[in-house]
């Protein structure tokens, strides 16, 4: 057949949506500029439910990728999403587009019927989210932020701790997320979205802190109702986002937490998440630590745990596999449209702390 302004394609049977449809025709939905796109693909490859893959790359720059990748699980490409959604109507789309251009493309695959997995973070103005994720309820769909720790074998782990009792009621928190400012220093990035705020809607906070935003609330069962905090560009690059934030957060349950975010070393990442409750506590340190570490004073020979070794996938395949057997009807999304936008308002509501001076509530 012949993809609308694509080229030909190759035709390939597609399988439809149906309540516990096990495999799945997923489009796609990026171009040059999106992020984390090859290793979506790969995801994509390797998830046994994904039946065939759609792409839709006005730029024509990620196809020959997309073949590499996918091989025959590719079934067809176009250059608009549009056409892409009107044709082969995807059951899920995978939209990895730089911020400020993914809300029209998330809307347009929510009104096909698709459900959605959004590369974060997906709007530059929470109100755009907002609206998207009124209109993913309207329309009784998924719509999942790629943040993809949750599935982590220490994060599972360490939720199981706490649903358990094992710390008792959480007390506070205390958590970390450092990338490197190397990548600051390179032109390519000064002329990428991610340097622009009116592009990527702000810099380091919104693109990897938000991972630990989600993981306060995940991990704790609690939602973060309040926040103060700070923003700066402290490694002298010409960004106008930050590569720097402090934030401190107020949750509905009483826990008071606080989170560094920011570019600092020179290769690699420093990650630290810490929880204390009213009978011991846990310890995440994803990057160069140990997986994780807890203490309960219940035990009858209470003792540190040190879990060096915590079997399980992470990453993106795994996200992406979730995500398509729940698009599949097969099992509940990773993530809901609601907890995407509350991490997403934190990030917003700490800009606004930064800004105003002044303590920001959510609703």
């Amino acid at each position: 057949m012949k993809a609308l302004g694509a080229g030909t394609a190759v035709m390939a049977a597609t399988t439809g949506a149906g309540a516990g449809q096990e495999r799945i025709n997923v489009g796609v939905i990026t171009d040059a500029e999106g992020a984390h796109v090859d290793l979506y693909f790969a995801a994509l490859a390797e998830t046994q439910e994904v039946h065939s893959v759609v792409l839709a790359d006005p730029s024509g720059k990620v196809v020959s990728g997309a073949r590499k990748r996918l091989g025959e699980k590719l079934t067809a490409t176009y250059d608009s999403f549009e056409a892409m959604l009107d044709r082969e109507k995807p059951v899920m789309a995978l939209v990895s587009l730089e911020a400020r251009l993914a809300p029209p493309a998330v809307e347009a695959a929510l009104n096909a019927g698709c459900h959605v997995l959004a590369e974060k973070p997906a709007c530059v103005r929470i109100e755009d989210f907002a609206r998207l994720t009124a209109l993913a309820e309207r329309k009784q769909r998924h719509l999942v932020l790629a943040l993809a720790n949750r599935l982590n074998p220490e994060v599972q782990e360490a939720r199981r701790l706490i649903q358990e009792g094992k710390i008792g009621k959480i007390y506070g928190l205390e958590m970390h997320l450092i990338a490197d400012q190397t990548r600051l220093t390179r032109p390519a990035y000064h002329e990428s979205w991610f340097a622009r705020k009116e592009r990527a809607g702000g810099g380091h906070l919104i693109w990897l802190g938000i991972h630990w935003i989600d993981l306060a609330m995940f991990l704790t069962g609690s939602r973060i109702t309040g926040v103060s905090g700070f923003r700066a560009i402290v490694g002298g690059q010409p960004l106008d986002v930050e590569d720097s934030a402090a934030l401190a957060f107020q949750f509905d349950n009483g826990t008071l937490g606080t989170l560094t975010s920011g570019y600092y070393l020179d290769k690699g990442y420093h990650s630290h998440i810490k929880i204390w409750g009213s009978r011991g506590w846990l310890q995440i340190e994803k990057h160069g630590g140990t997986p994780l570490t807890w203490y309960s004073q219940d035990e009858p020979k209470a003792q540190v745990h040190r879990v060096e070794n915590i079997e399980g996938p992470s990453g993106y395949s795994p996200w992406v596999r979730a995500c398509v057997r729940a698009a599949a009807g097969v099992d509940p999304p990773p993530l809901t449209a609601r907890e995407s936008l509350r991490a997403l308002e934190t990030v917003f509501a700490g800009y606004r702390a930064a800004e105003t001076g002044q303590r920001q509530t959510l609703k």
